[in-house]
């Protein structure tokens, strides 16, 4: 592992290897390094915080052909997986809370959609989670918690749309356009072949159509 001072020189070096949002060196990998570190510097571990959501769809495409077992195995992980993500987007609104300060809330297209999607992503988790666990105590029996599972899918893939359009919108906030000047349409076209992936798999039975 490289110590600080070897960071700290590689930092100061200008080199065509400057990450897109930071210095040079912010991320930068020394030969003393793994490779595994790649998957933590910089702004890694929050890019694969929002990739868990899609894992988390696509651990339950398909299961027409899955045992029971399987099925229980996909719901475990999808629940797992599920969780981490709405735990990073709450780390993620927090710090955006602490960054605004006394500015205005909600002045955007984006802040609003945002808000609406926040909201959603813990409906859909909560009823996810009295479907499955807290169906008879909650709805009265395991059958009703079953039949609102096309709805809790349906939703599910909707609810990724409005993340989508959320990002989008992102793109389009003064901040963006002043400082990080990340371009709108590689995101769109990153976030169209995200829908056609996990559309593709979309199974139609599963969701009553």
């Amino acid at each position: 592992m490289a110590s600080p001072e070897q960071r700290q020189q590689h930092r100061q070096d200008p080199t065509q290897y400057e990450p897109l949002l930071g210095q040079t060196g912010d991320v930068g990998h020394l030969k003393e390094d793994g490779i595994y570190r790649n998957l933590f510097t910089g702004t890694a571990a929050i890019a694969q915080a929002g990739v868990l959501i899609v894992q988390a769809a696509l651990i339950l495409q398909p299961t027409t052909t899955s045992t029971p077992r399987t099925k229980l195995l996909g719901t475990k992980v999808h629940y797992v997986l599920q969780s981490i993500s709405i735990l990073a987007f709450l780390s993620g609104l927090i710090i955006i809370e602490i960054n605004k300060g006394d500015h205005p809330r909600f002045t955007s297209f984006h802040g609003v959609v945002g808000l609406i999607t926040y909201i959603s992503i813990v409906l859909q988790a909560l009823v996810g989670v009295i479907q499955y666990f807290f169906p008879a105590q909650i709805l009265g029996s395991v059958g009703r918690g079953k039949q609102i599972y096309k709805y809790h899918r349906l939703s599910g893939y909707a609810l990724l749309v409005l993340e989508l359009v959320a990002v989008l919108a992102a793109t389009q906030t003064t901040y963006n356009v002043n400082i990080l000047k990340i371009p709108f349409y590689p995101v769109a076209g990153a976030g169209l072949l995200l829908l056609v992936g996990v559309g593709s798999r979309v199974q139609r039975q599963k969701l009553g159509l």
